[in-house]
């Protein structure tokens, strides 16, 4: 769909390789310039990680020399976006801040994707998606584990949100170019997504109510329940004519009325609680399912096992160096391409390296030069 953009990132993980893994797979040509293998302190992700790269080339530059520095300018006229996750002020310091790269080309799209933003008291602080949960609010409104301490997510769930969130910033701007020819910088924060995510619970603060009890176990017609089989039920029978079809399967007909009792809660769950225990659970998923928002507690196998995703492509196989490994598919609102299963992926060889180079316009000569120098590696 966008095979005729072409994006520079300079992300390494988290929020910005989501963002571009998603961009790609729309069709984005996405070049990735990493640091040099060695003499850097950046983390590097698990090689399955982002679909190990799919389709994305990955150039090491030395950014720290200058002639790294000049290498990446020269490539700036000829891409339509940058994305870079470096603390703020870092970009600036290697020479490809945004004043460098509007310098040679102003209708670049410039996206600075980071944890609290490029401004404000915390801007320079080191942090992961837990710290932004816990600041954002999202881990004091969840769940709470036996010694009254907040469970953690299970899943990097502020990565994520921050990947999709510079997502749509980069589009938006990119569709604003197409119309007006002008470039943008973008200043993207992680939480600035966490917020979007807590809105429903914000939003009723602001207004003086508690719009999160429902989510957090203040309601009997939201929560969790364990079946005969010592299996899980996620229940979220919230409107009335699911409440009711919840009574009646679990045989609390009785209890139709009793949906918003505050003084019942906790006697409501007691019952679905003893009625839930006398079968098992995909027995209860069959009967109330279709019929009362009931789903069940998946473990990761059985999410990929679970017959309504293995209904959809789920995953394709991909050669990453010398073996074939599984991995999702992208699962987007478009059919996957064609030749997706084909996209190569992990490492990329240096020959191919080099060739992305010269397809952007450096010279042979003067890429067989770098690499000679160290500054490709």
């Amino acid at each position: 769909m966008l095979e005729n953009l072409t994006l520079l990132d300079f992300s390494s993980m988290g929020p910005g390789p989501r963002c571009t893994r998603l961009l790609a797979d729309y069709g984005v040509r996405v070049v990735k310039i990493r640091p040099p293998a060695d003499g850097t302190r950046m983390m590097d992700a698990p090689w399955y990680a982002y679909s190990a790269n799919r389709g994305i080339p990955q150039i090491h530059v030395d950014l720290k020399d200058q002639a790294g520095q000049e290498l990446v300018r020269s490539l700036l006229p000829r891409v339509d976006a940058l994305v870079e996750s470096f603390r703020p002020g870092v970009a600036a310091r290697l020479g490809i801040g945004y004043d460098d790269a509007r310098a040679v080309n102003e209708s670049l799209v410039y996206c600075s994707v980071s944890g609290y933003g490029q401004n404000g008291p915390y801007a320079r602080w080191p942090a992961h998606d837990l710290n932004w949960l816990a600041v954002g609010g999202f881990l004091d409104g969840g769940s709470r584990r036996d010694a009254g301490a907040p469970s953690l997510p299970g899943a990097v769930v502020a990565d994520t949100v921050g990947g999709y969130s510079t997502a749509v910033a980069v589009l938006t701007a990119l569709l604003r170019r197409a119309a007006t020819g002008q470039g943008a910088y973008l200043d993207v924060s992680v939480m600035d997504g966490v917020l979007r995510m807590m809105q429903f619970i914000l939003d009723g603060h602001l207004v003086g109510e508690d719009a999160g009890s429902m989510l957090t176990g203040g309601a009997a017609f939201y929560d969790v329940y364990r079946a005969g089989d010592g299996q899980w039920l996620a229940v979220a029978a919230i409107e009335p004519q699911f409440w009711a079809a919840l009574c009646r399967g679990t045989g609390l007909s009785h209890r139709i009325g009793s949906q918003h009792d505050p003084a019942l809660q906790d006697v409501l769950r007691r019952e679905l609680a003893d009625a839930f225990a006398t079968r098992p659970r995909d027995e209860w998923v069959r009967v109330l399912g279709p019929v009362a928002c009931v789903s069940a507690v998946n473990t990761v196998a059985e999410t990929l096992a679970d017959p309504q995703l293995r209904s959809r492509p789920l995953t394709l196989d991909v050669r990453v160096g010398e073996q074939v490994v599984r991995q999702l598919t992208p699962r987007l609102a478009v059919p996957d391409p064609p030749g997706l299963a084909r996209q190569p992926a992990g490492p990329t060889p240096p020959g191919e390296a080099d060739e992305t180079l010269r397809s952007l316009g450096i010279p042979a000569a003067r890429v067989a030069e770098l690499r000679g120098a160290g500054v490709i590696s």
